[in-house]
This record gives C-alpha cells, structure tokens and sequence, in this order.
C-alpha cells in the first residue's frame, strides 16, 4: 500500500516538470560542447583563386601622331588617302612605323640606283665567276643580274633585322613597343642606321627636327624609285628619261 502511494505522488509531481527540461549534469555537458565549439577553429575555407590582370599597354593616341612635327609647315599631316581615319591608334602607330621603314629603304634605292648608273662598282666578285664590274648600269638590269642565292641573302638579311626589331622593341625603347606608346621608326640594331653617330648628343628638339627631315625626305624617294622604276619599264611615262 505504500509503495502505491509513492507511486502515485512521483507520477503527479512529474505533470509539472516541463517535458523539455534536461537534468543538470546534462545542462552542464551540453554548455561545455557549445564552448568547445566556439573555442575550435574554424574549417580552412578554400582560398579564392584570382586571376593576374592582364597587362595594360598605352599606345601612342592619333592626336599625337596627327599633331608630330611634320603638321608644322602644312598645318596637318600628310595623308592624301585619308588612311588616317581607318582603324585604331595601333593602326596609325603601325602606319608611321612602316612609312619611316620604307622611306629608308627607298633613300638608300634612289642613291643606289643612280650609283649603278653612274658606273660605281665594288671591287671583287658578286659571286663565284660574276664580277661586280661586270653588273649592267640599268637599274633592273643590275638587279636581274645578281644570281637567285644573292637575292635570297639580301630577302633573308632585312627579315632578321625587321625579326630583331619586332622582338627587342619592346625591351629596349623608352615607352615600350611603338604600337603601344614607343616611338615609330626607332631603330633596335645599334648603329645601323645611324653609323656615323649624327645624333649623340643632340637634344629632344634638335632629334624631333631631324625625324621629321627623315619622313619628309623618305617620301620624296618613295616618289623618286617609282619614278625611276616607271621610266625603267614604261616608256614616255616619265617627262625627264633620267639616263639610267
């Protein structure tokens, strides 16, 4: 009989406990994970791969290029085709570059041209058997005279010096490459173009007037080859027959 009544006490004593309600040794194990998990450290979180920002490169603009010293005589640059307005500033950059290339080799054609029509030969032999005094004085004559392998040399030299500039003009100009702000025209083979050192020691100015000599005159011997290559194979196509 007294166990019954015990029984039946605890069992309406347990009606207000709260169901939830945890024991306090279970209180305490659980506020001591809690801790333990604020105390670890947190997982390693896989670090963020960011790609390197590709190099910005600054080309020379066509503001730049259309105001440059040879504007000064003219008021704009000279550009009767309009090739100005085609394509971007790397474009007009590459322009000038190849208009400052060929007007040199077209001063260094009209010299030589008129060289071979005035008899001036070197010494020695061409090739084997072929002596350069032997070289017709026409100007396409003396061309057509040397062998093929001669041709080839001369096609394979000016490759490696344009090879050579292209890969070294970036590493050596002040301003970088002259599509991306360096200057157009500037030679990378040290003394090639300049053997006899006119320009040491000249100042800013004094080189900005003579690249402009350069362009201007380069455009008059583009002009003059294709006068003297007109008047070589077209006949009465020139007023003035030059006699070479």
């Amino acid at each position: 009989m007294k166990l019954a009544i015990l029984t039946t006490l605890l069992a309406g004593a347990s009606a207000f406990t709260t169901p939830n309600a945890r024991p306090a040794f279970a209180t305490k194990l659980s506020m001591s994970e809690e801790a333990a998990a604020e105390e670890a450290p947190a997982a390693d979180a896989p670090e963020e791969v960011v790609e390197p920002a590709s190099p910005s490169y600054t080309c020379i603009s066509k503001e730049a290029i259309l105001s440059s010293p040879d504007t000064t005589e003219i008021g704009r640059v000279w550009d009767p085709l309009g090739l100005a307005e085609i394509g971007s500033a790397e474009t007009l950059a590459w322009y000038r570059h190849s208009e400052v290339k060929h007007g040199r080799i077209a001063m260094a054609a009209f010299v030589g041209w008129w060289a071979v029509g005035a008899g001036l030969r070197f010494p020695g032999e061409l090739s084997h058997g072929l002596e350069f005094s032997s070289i017709p004085s026409k100007g396409l004559e003396a061309w057509d005279a040397v062998p093929g392998w001669g041709k080839a040399q001369m096609l394979l030299f000016a490759g490696l010096i344009e090879f050579h500039d292209e890969l070294f003009h970036t590493r050596r100009t002040e301003g970088g490459h002259y599509l991306r702000g360096g200057t157009p025209g500037k030679n990378m083979v040290p003394g090639l173009f300049d053997p006899f050192g006119f320009s040491k020691g000249k100042s800013e100015e004094e080189l900005a007037k003579g690249r402009d000599r350069e362009i201007k005159n380069g455009r008059l011997a583009m002009i003059g080859v294709a006068g003297l290559y007109c008047a070589a194979t077209i006949p009465g196509s020139v007023p003035l027959q030059p006699p070479c």
